[in-house]
């Protein structure tokens, strides 16, 4: 199951404003705004099927890459989203100003 969660690919679904895995049918995802090139990550939601297997860390990783990747700088709203940043300090550098822990 790890292997299927680590290669599950990331789904920016710009109609529904959020960054999407889904595994097994069940769709993990990470909702956000953006202004300019700032992506305001507000909520993160992991279904009951997935809890506990490393769903939403990944969905946060992946998220976060695809925001580098694209230039953006990150305002982690969502706590889930803050506290996986304060555990992988690696990401520091794409947070907004005020952000960096």
């Amino acid at each position: 199951m790890k292997n299927q969660i680590e290669s599950a690919p990331l789904i920016f679904n710009e109609a529904e404003k959020q960054f999407e895995i889904i595994i097994d049918e069940h769709t993990a995802f990470i909702e956000y705004t953006m202004k300019d090139n700032k992506i305001f990550l507000t909520h993160t939601e992991v279904p009951k099927a997935l809890e506990g297997q490393g769903v939403g860390s990944v969905l946060v990783k992946k998220t976060l890459q695809h925001s580098k990747d694209h230039n953006m700088i990150v305002v982690p709203s969502c706590s889930f989203v803050a506290n996986y940043i304060n555990k992988h300090p690696e990401w520091q550098s794409i947070l907004s100003e005020g952000y960096q822990m």
